[in-house]
This record gives C-alpha cells, sequence and structure tokens, in this order.
C-alpha cells in the first residue's frame, strides 16, 4: 500500500471506531473505503471485521463507568450476540453477497422508528403494567432472541447493527439510554470478536489493512466514547436516528 492509501485507511478505521462507539454503522465507512482501494467484497468485508474489534473494545473500555452493575446483562445476552455472530460469520462464508441486501434497509428503519419511540412505548409499557398490579420486568423475554437475531445480522455484514440493538435494549430493557449504548458497544464487540476468529480460520485476511484499521478504530473508539457520554438523551436519539438512515440511503444506493 502506498502512504496515501495507508493514512486514508487509518482516517476511516478511526471515523469507524468513534460512530460505532456512539451508536453504530461505521462499516459504512470503512467497508467503501476498502472496495475503492481494490479489495474484493469478501475479503474486504472480513478484513473490516477483523479491523474493527479493536475500535468496540476501545469504545466499551471507554464507557466503563456505565457498564457497572450489568454484570449480569452481559453474561447473559453476551451469550446471545455470540451464538448469533457464530451464526452470521458462516452465513458470510456459505450465502451470497446479496442475500441481506433487500431486507436490511427496512430493519433499519424499523430500528430507527423503534429509538425514536422507545420512551413512549417504555412509558406504556410501564402503566399497563401498574395497572396490573405488576412491576414492571428489568429485562423483556423476547430480548436474548431479539439480540442473537442481532448478532447473526452483525455477523454477517453490521451496517448499523448499533442502532438494532439500540432500539432492542431502549424497550426490552429498563435503564437509561447511556447505559444501553455502553451494553451496545459490549454486545456489537463481541459480535465482532467471534467472527473475526472464524474468519481467521477460514477466510483470506489483509493483515496489513487490517492492522491499520485497527490502530485507527482504537483511537477512534476513545474518541466516540468521549463524545457519545457527554450527549443529552435527546440529542443521542436523534444522532442515532441520523446515521440510520443515513446507512439506509447508503445502502439503497450501493
Amino acid at each position: 500500500m502506498s502512504l496515501l492509501e495507508i493514512l486514508a485507511i487509518f482516517a476511516a478505521g478511526t471515523a469507524a471506531g468513534a460512530i460505532n462507539t456512539i451508536v453504530g454503522s461505521g462499516t459504512l465507512v470503512t467497508f467503501p473505503t476498502l472496495l475503492a482501494f481494490g479489495m474484493p467484497p469478501v475479503v474486504a468485508n472480513v478484513t473490516n471485521t477483523l479491523g474493527l474489534v479493536p475500535g468496540s473494545l476501545s469504545g466499551a473500555i471507554g464507557y466503563r463507568r456505565e457498564l457497572r452493575g450489568q454484570r449480569s446483562r452481559i453474561m447473559t445476552l453476551g451469550s446471545a450476540a455470540l451464538l448469533g455472530g457464530t451464526l452470521g460469520a458462516f452465513l458470510l462464508l456459505w450465502l451470497p453477497a446479496s442475500a441481506f441486501k433487500a431486507v436490511v434497509p427496512a430493519l433499519i428503519l424499523l430500528g430507527c422508528a423503534l429509538v425514536m419511540a422507545g420512551p413512549r412505548i417504555t412509558r406504556w409499557l410501564t402503566e399497563r403494567a401498574e395497572t396490573r398490579g405488576l412491576a414492571r420486568p428489568k429485562q423483556a423475554w423476547w430480548v436474548w432472541p431479539a439480540v442473537a437475531g442481532t448478532g447473526v445480522y452483525g455477523g454477517y455484514f453490521g451496517a448499523a447493527q448499533g442502532v438494532l440493538l439500540i432500539a432492542i435494549l431502549g424497550i426490552g430493557v429498563d435503564d437509561n439510554l447511556q447505559r444501553h449504548n455502553a451494553l451496545k458497544n459490549v454486545l456489537a464487540m463481541l459480535v465482532n470478536a467471534i467472527a473475526a476468529v472464524i474468519f481467521v480460520f477460514v477466510s483470506e485476511i489483509n493483515w496489513t489493512v487490517a492492522l491499520v484499521l485497527a490502530l485507527g478504530s482504537a483511537l477512534g473508539g476513545q474518541i466516540g466514547a468521549t463524545v457519545g457520554r457527554r450527549l443529552p438523551a435527546a440529542v443521542l436519539r436523534t444522532f442515532i436516528v441520523v446515521v440510520g438512515l443515513t446507512a439506509v440511503i447508503a445502502l439503497l444506493i450501493s
């Protein structure tokens, strides 16, 4: 690679690490960059997945204060993320690259709608439970399979995986948005990490590009954590929706 290519990939990795930490969809920055430099799509996808793992880890570390008290959730939902990510990684190796293209924009749009409607839905669920004389559960029963399903998508491609996770956690887990975002970073990291491990053994990887992406995404993860933790809930929701809609447009015109 030339110095210009290295710098461009590093910059893309930094941007992706920051975006992934705040919301998700960093893949929409790095994946097209790798394609632009002539990398085959599958090689670009698996190299990108490996290169963004340090960014997810960096972002999770940056959100460590918001992760306190969530050990049980991490253990429970982490198993769903690992299972889904494993299946998604193998689907990438077995299915044509166009397999998810038709359904992904609809999923992201649904995620955006749920992120914005999340507070109202949460209030409605709480009020409904109170009228029945019940306490709203700390975690709905459907969260585990929903996280597993998102993990399948994340292991396969992953653009806007964070938007879907925030929507699921925002409605199904009784907590605030910043703590949801912290948990989202850990779950996305687990999905990417298990997929990356599989790809290391069964697929071709451009290790130089993966290293450059890793360095950039690790830096971006810290930047994203610094910015994201300071955003008010309303601003963070708006940012998530804007990124999600941008992802939909990018996928539709690609």
